[in-house]
């Protein structure tokens, strides 16, 4: 039997994804929300920093990897129909979002309109987050 047998279990959507809700883990807050493909769950289980599949970019995201806000991992849940993973972790910096936030949930739907809500305040300009690689 192989150590990741458990990778079968998962019910990965028809283009071999799983969505993925990041939580902090003191707190309960939710963070963001990604996808993750059987190498991204299975190397964010071994090495224990989150790894995501990058749609766009159509490649692994180690989450971090240019602006430093690392997710360590805490614990690793499963829903019970089997096709949504939910990750506990230690939010590096406190910071998730590329927007500079602690989380991707900044807007919410006031009367008709996506406005963005006062308890989720820019901690860094993102362009101190996000240097040009000749920088």
């Amino acid at each position: 039997m192989s150590t990741n047998d458990w990778l079968s279990e998962v019910r990965w959507n028809s283009r071999g994804l799983v969505p993925v809700i990041t939580q902090q883990a003191t707190t309960g807050k939710v963070l963001m929300f990604a996808w993750m493909n059987p190498e991204a769950l299975a190397t964010t289980v071994k090495e224990g920093y989150a790894v995501y599949w990058s749609r766009s970019r159509k490649k692994l995201w180690y989450k971090g990897e240019e602006s430093g806000h690392q997710q360590k991992v805490l614990d690793v849940f499963f829903d019970c129909d089997e096709d949504v993973v939910l990750l506990k972790v230690e939010q590096k910096g406190g910071i998730a979002c590329h927007t500079g936030r602690e989380s991707c949930f900044f807007r919410k739907l006031v009367d008709g309109k996506w406005r963005k809500t006062h308890s989720e305040p820019v901690i860094k300009d993102p362009k101190l987050i996000y240097r040009s690689k000749g920088q």
